[in-house]
């Protein structure tokens, strides 16, 4: 932990009691984290920020600092900065989009604050500048739907048949949208009967999902497949499927595929509406809180953490598995 400006000896110099000093001594012992999260669009990132405001407790010997972005990069970079005034210990940000970090991560540089990220990756020239990321694979993740879709289609005997799918992409730009899209195309790629339609933004919110499949399915008549790049952006497009009189999921119209395997995805693949889900584990205060223990004992950590994930599906006895997750 970096040192305070303010001792705890000048401090007992300064205060009236002992149990004044019992107090600063206390505070200054506790390492400060900024948190500069991306916003509350969807129950992943719901479950994410519950999962750093319990790991980063005083009780664990933490003070955290935790700022909602709203989806706006100006946010986070306003926060990085108060951080930064602060004299936090270390800076963890989910940051909106990859680009356009480089001068305020130079700020925190210059600070002698380490800056880790989570969930989402930055594209900067100088790979210093951040200690280290901590996510999913999102571009296995993608690649794990295709695989998984192309099976399901030979298990129901339309591996040869022409396939039109399409695409409710994330936020453009975000990490998470960038590798979903691309692992998802290294599949398509290989099956020349699969041909995507459209892809338009759904933002990762649930209504935005909503208004992208209603436009999806008053362009087109013929909808196979629809690819979701996060779970909130399916249950939109599920609301608009059945508001068109068309039906959705293993015994439905429309196969409906999703990202993140939040708790309310698994209501959906039971109630028959979700044909499968590919988890992006957002529980990652525990994995970073770990990092920074590293990084107290002067230790090196990897530059690249990925967390464990898996996917599921409607073949799996899914109210077992729902039982035993956290989120």
């Amino acid at each position: 932990m970096k040192k305070k400006v303010l001792s705890v000896a000048l401090s007992a110099a300064m205060v009236a009691s002992l149990g004044a000093v019992t107090t600063v001594q206390a505070e200054d012992d506790l390492i400060v984290v900024g948190y500069a999260q991306v916003g509350a669009e969807s129950d992943w990132r719901t479950a994410n920020t519950e999962s750093f405001k319990s790991t980063f407790t005083e009780e664990n010997g933490y003070k955290l600092i935790f700022d909602d972005a709203q989806q706006k990069q100006e946010n986070q970079i306003k926060a990085i900065r108060s951080f930064i005034q602060q004299d936090v210990d270390y800076i963890v940000v989910a940051p909106v989009v990859e680009t356009g970090w480089e001068t305020v991560l130079e700020e925190a540089a210059e600070a002698g604050i380490p800056v880790i990220l989570s969930d989402r990756m930055m594209q900067v020239t100088d790979d210093s500048l951040y200690e280290c990321w901590v996510g999913g694979n999102f571009v296995k993740e993608g690649e794990d739907a295709g695989t998984w879709l192309a099976g399901y289609l030979e298990e129901q005997g339309r591996g040869e048949e022409d396939i039109n799918l399409v695409t409710i992409q994330g936020t453009i730009g975000a990490s998470a949208q960038v590798g979903r899209t691309e692992g998802f195309g290294n599949i398509l790629a290989q099956h020349e009967n699969w041909n995507m339609l459209d892809m338009q933004s759904g933002e990762f919110t649930q209504a935005k999902g909503q208004e992208v499949m209603e436009s999806f399915l008053k362009s087109y008549d013929d909808i196979d497949v629809v690819v979701c790049e996060n779970d909130n952006e399916a249950f939109g497009a599920i609301d608009a499927i059945k508001a068109a009189g068309k039906t959705c999921g293993p015994e439905g119209d429309i196969i409906v595929i999703s990202f993140d395997a939040v708790s309310a995805a698994f209501d959906a693949m039971i109630a028959g509406d979700l044909n499968a889900a590919f988890e992006c584990n957002p529980l990652h205060g525990p994995r970073v809180a770990e990092i920074i223990q590293k990084l107290e004992a002067g230790e090196e950590v990897e530059k690249i953490q990925y967390v464990d994930e898996a996917y599921f599906d409607t073949s799996m006895d899914l109210e077992a598995i729902k039982a035993e997750r956290l989120y």
